[in-house]
């Protein structure tokens, strides 16, 4: 009888937990079913440049973050707008797949949060893209590449970011350099090393930079001059400077005066032969010398000369007078002297 009884109440059991469960699954859909719609949001993006023109045919995504998938794709219109409709609030990803310009990089990718009946307004500047400088660095007379020289670009405005490059075996460099302007943006160049043998050169050199253009600038070096070797021999003794010599000062030829009148002489009376040789000269009478001619030149000591031109004559004659003498007295001797015998 307790095995009897016992049926009914298990059978109890199991029939009110199959009426909960049932109870229960047949309340669940008709909660839910009668739960309010939430409504959705939107996404409205502006595609500008740097320069702050629109840009058309940028292609964006609208990313689920739960699952990575796309919720929605677009591009932007000629107005360079992009706009996302019903959009289910949440937390989006989105991502620009294409620029549309050849010019443009591609924006980063940033979140977007979407709530109900709610605009989300984005605008994204899409940079341009970088140039590419070349710098090459050659010898100035014979074109060679130079490697070695150390070369800062600088931005012309004086803001930004020094980029500084060295040149290798081919002489070259390369660097890619933001533009900030569809018509360009300008650097300077300046060599702070030299290559090796060569004279620094720090004149700086323009450059003009266009987005994804590619530009060269060039530098030049000229070689150093080799130092001068030192003399092998030794220097010249240097000897004193000689005096050059004085020459003596040219006397103008004086014009020769009128010579003066030279007295006639009276030849002296033939001398007594006497046994004495010697002979007095008598000095010649002092004759004062003629006055010198109208327009003759200045006195010049020409009456000395006079003076030594009548002694000299007077001399002469003197001596004749002495010969003679000398002559005649040579018989007398020899008729004076005894004969022996």
């Amino acid at each position: 009888m307790r095995l009897r009884s016992a049926r009914p109440a298990h059978l109890a059991v199991a029939i009110a937990a199959t009426t909960l469960a049932t109870s229960s699954l047949i309340w669940a859909p008709t909660a839910f079913a009668n739960a309010p719609e939430i409504p959705p949001g939107a996404v409205e993006i502006t595609k500008k440049d740097p320069d702050g023109a629109l840009l058309a045919g940028a292609a964006f995504a609208l990313l689920d973050t739960l699952n990575g998938t796309k919720a929605q794709t677009g591009r932007t219109g000629t107005d360079g707008i992009l706009r996302f409709e019903n959009v289910h609030p949440g937390t989006y990803r989105l991502k620009e797949t294409s620029t549309g310009s050849p010019l443009h990089d591609l924006a980063p990718d940033q979140d977007v949060i979407v709530t109900p009946e709610h605009t989300v307004k984005l605008t994204i500047i899409d940079t341009f893209k970088p140039a590419e400088l070349l710098v090459k660095k050659t010898d100035r007379k014979t074109g060679k590449p130079l490697a070695g020289a150390v070369i800062n670009i600088t931005p012309a405005t004086g803001t930004g970011k020094t980029i500084t490059l060295t040149t290798g075996k081919d002489g070259t460099a390369t660097t890619p350099l933001p533009v900030s302007s569809r018509k360009g943006t300008a650097y300077t160049g300046t060599e702070t090393k030299a290559p090796t043998g060569y004279e620094l050169d720090t004149t700086p050199v323009k450059i003009t930079t266009k987005p994804a253009a590619k530009t060269t600038a060039t530098f030049t070096n000229t070689k150093k001059n080799k130092p001068t070797p030192p003399p092998t021999t030794p220097p010249p003794t240097t000897t004193p400077p000689t005096t050059p010599p004085t020459t003596p000062p040219v006397t103008p030829p004086v014009a020769p005066s009128t010579p003066p009148t030279t007295p006639a002489t009276t030849p002296p009376a033939t001398p007594t032969p006497t046994r004495s040789t010697s002979t007095t000269l008598v000095p010649p009478t002092d004759t004062p010398s003629a006055p010198p001619s109208e327009g003759s030149l200045a006195h010049t000591g020409a009456d000395s000369n006079a003076w030594l031109l009548a002694a000299g004559g007077l001399l002469i004659a003197a001596g004749g007078g002495a010969l003679i003498a000398a002559r005649r007295k040579k018989p007398e001797d020899e008729a004076e002297t005894p004969t022996t015998g």
